[in-house]
Formats: C-alpha cells, sequence, structure tokens
C-alpha cells in the first residue's frame, strides 16, 4: 500500500513539473499563429468580439492583451484605429509614439502611449485608470487586419513590450505569404 501511494505522489509530482515546464499553446487569429511569451496565459476573452484574449500577471497587476479581426475590409483602418486607441488615453499627446515595420511580407503598426487610460466599451461609460499604459500592433492582412493591444499597469505594460514585439514580428515573419 506504501509504494503504491508513494509511486502515485512521484507520478503526480513528474506530470506537474513536466506540465509547468511547457510552453503555453499558441493563440491563432487569422493567417497569424501567435507563440505566447513565458509567464503569459491564455484567457477566456471578456467579450464575443475578441478572438483571444491574454493575462501577464507581475505580482497583483495584471495586464491584458487582447486581439481582434473583423474580416476583410472591416474594422476601421490603421489611422482609425490608432486614433481611437490613443483617444483611450486622453491628454497623453506628447507620450504618443507609432511605429511602422515591415516582418515578412507584413506591414506592422505599433503604437505606443501611457497616462490615465478611458477603460470601457467605445460610446460608453468609461471607468478612468490612472498610471497605465498601452502597447499595441496592427497587423495588415488581405483576410483583414489583426488589432493587438496590451492594456494594463504602465509598470506590467512596460516592461512587457519588448516581447509583446517580439511576439507580434515572428507570428507575422512565420505567416503564409499572400499571392
Amino acid at each position: 500500500m506504501r509504494t503504491a501511494f508513494a509511486a502515485a505522489v512521484f507520478f503526480l509530482s513528474l506530470v506537474a513539473a513536466v506540465s509547468a515546464e511547457q510552453p503555453a499553446a499558441p493563440v491563432k487569429v487569422g493567417a497569424f499563429t501567435f507563440a505566447l511569451p513565458e509567464g503569459w496565459k491564455a484567457v477566456t476573452p471578456s467579450s464575443p468580439m475578441r478572438k483571444a484574449q491574454l493575462e501577464i500577471a507581475q505580482g497583483s497587476d495584471k495586464a491584458e492583451v487582447t486581439f481582434f479581426q473583423f474580416g476583410a475590409g472591416q474594422g476601421g483602418s490603421v489611422a482609425e484605429n490608432v486614433a481611437r486607441w490613443f483617444a483611450q488615453f486622453p491628454g497623453s499627446d506628447d507620450k504618443r509614439k507609432t511605429e511602422e515595420v515591415q516582418a515578412g511580407s507584413v506591414k506592422i503598426t505599433y503604437v505606443t502611449t501611457e497616462g490615465t487610460f478611458s477603460s470601457g466599451m467605445p460610446g460608453g461609460p468609461t471607468t478612468p485608470m490612472s498610471g497605465y499604459a498601452l502597447c499595441g500592433a496592427i497587423l495588415e492582412s488581405p483576410d483583414g487586419n489583426v488589432f493587438i493591444k496590451m492594456t494594463g499597469p504602465e509598470a506590467v505594460v512596460k516592461s512587457s513590450s519588448e516581447a509583446f514585439k517580439k511576439m507580434v514580428a515572428e507570428a507575422a515573419k512565420n505567416s503564409a505569404p499572400r499571392a
């Protein structure tokens, strides 16, 4: 009996150790597959409009990464979405940055800002959240642009921005080229 119990405990410990070492399953949105950075986890999207949602926890602070794709020609232009994202951080004009890069055959527009985030649905009530930041990316695709937005406490977003950009660039580089 003791041997069986000891074997069961050993087996469960081994399974826990192996599963803890395995990376999180990638997230697929449109033509892109995103490998999650270490420590990031996929969670159930809080809205049916979201194709995927991630959580980044650093202590008690959490940032969220949301993925949207509405289909070819839908969801607004890159410029409209950048303006909408910046409008969620009123008064942050001097901290707003955009950067366009090419990763493989995909054009990516990165967006960053920080300040007070007006959280909520567009056109609805908002909750001001001070000390927040945004790091976003728009991947242009014939199947419909993919919009990815990381928002949360400034320290979490800033320390996760490099991993965010690497995740986005790798997904763009590894996407199948379109004819």
